[in-house]
């Protein structure tokens, strides 16, 4: 188990874990908490938060942003529906957009909850803008 602890978690997963606690008790303007995480975040994912928290936030006017284990997170009446994964927090190749299960994207039995993002062009950008209204609805 490369790079785990004695439990199986990653680094990267006990220092999310680690925010949310953090999150959890400090009670910061979500708004505020969102810019500055996207503001910390390496280059391209840098560039690529600000285009999707700015997406997003035209998309569904009922939804606050604040941070969900670190990440920059959107919700509805206190629920998380979407949020943004860095490909920096988990050492990934790709950044995610990810939805919860209260996001009302349902189509039949089975539908997918997270899209890999490379590269935010406005083809991606009308599919988000499509994927959060219909989440929120």
């Amino acid at each position: 188990m490369k790079n785990t602890d004695k439990k199986g978690l990653t680094k990267e997963e006990i220092a999310a874990m680690k925010e949310r606690i953090q999150e959890l008790n400090s009670g910061a303007d979500g708004e505020s908490a969102v810019r500055e995480k996207i503001a910390s975040l390496p280059e391209p994912d840098r560039a690529m938060a600000k285009r999707m928290h700015a997406v997003i936030m035209a998309s569904a006017k009922g939804l606050t942003p604040r941070l969900w284990y670190g990440m920059p997170a959107y919700t509805k009446n206190g629920k998380t529906i979407c949020f943004f994964q860095d490909a920096h927090k988990f050492k990934a190749r790709y950044a995610t957009l990810g939805f919860s299960d209260k996001a009302r994207l349902d189509d039949g039995d089975m539908w997918p909850t997270s899209f890999a993002i490379r590269k935010l062009t406005a083809a991606e950008e009308a599919k988000i803008t499509a994927l959060v209204k219909k989440a929120v609805s």
